[in-house]
């Protein structure tokens, strides 16, 4: 997986594979899903800093030992 920003456009990209894109599919004006044949080959996002989705924020989940 590979995650990057480019700054002056404001576009989050978020690619999970390398594998030939067959298919687009726009979610919305913001969100693009590049499909692969085996699945999501990338997500793109416009305007990502104005709608909230960068910086990304990772949370940690830790699991109780409740034995």
């Amino acid at each position: 997986m590979k995650i990057s920003y480019h700054e002056k456009d404001d576009i989050l990209c978020l690619e999970f594979n390398k594998n030939p894109i067959i298919r687009d599919e726009s979610i919305n004006w913001h969100i693009n899903i590049a499909y692969t044949e085996h699945g999501i080959g990338e997500i793109t996002i416009l305007e990502a800093t104005k709608q909230g989705y960068y910086p990304l924020q990772v949370e940690k989940v830790f699991a109780l030992d409740v034995a």
